[in-house]
């Protein structure tokens, strides 16, 4: 990409291009989610759940790239629903534990079929779906370093 007009067409932008791609994904989603009674960011909070079923708000925050305060009514929430468990550490009382319960792990089963449905609606494999998310989690690292130097 050059430095001239045509960096100015919205086709050229890859932002556009994944922010457009996130929200149709997110279209693609909402049935299934809806039908779980989660909402995206409950899902990725109970996807990072599913891999390590205790973590700290912190760490919930770093993994998801969110902040305390977007997380914190979100794990409320979550929590009132009986999908997770807020405890205090008993070694530091400022740390936050995040604990999955039973209701929360039951949901991984009926769960599979959110990202499945990606698979199925782009026609595309589970190799290039998967090399597409590499190449952007690559990009994405790229643009936090840069942003935090």
């Amino acid at each position: 990409m050059g430095n001239n007009s045509e960096n100015l067409n919205l086709e050229e932008h890859l932002c556009f291009s994944l922010y457009a791609c996130s929200r149709a994904i997110l279209r693609l989603y909402r049935p299934y989610l809806d039908e779980l009674q989660l909402t995206y960011p409950q899902y990725l909070v109970l996807v990072t759940l599913w891999e390590k079923p205790q973590r700290t708000i912190k760490e919930l925050g770093e993994v998801l790239n969110l902040d305390t305060g977007t997380l914190t009514p979100l794990l409320k929430r979550m929590e009132v629903a009986g999908l997770i468990e807020r405890r205090r550490d008993t070694v530091d009382e400022r740390v936050v534990n995040i604990h999955i319960t039973q209701a929360g792990k039951e949901l991984q089963e009926k769960a599979s079929c959110v990202p499945q449905s990606l698979f199925e609606a782009s026609g595309m494999s589970e190799n290039e779906i998967s090399e597409i998310n590499q190449t952007v989690t690559r990009l994405l690292h790229q643009l936090n370093e840069k942003g935090t130097k």
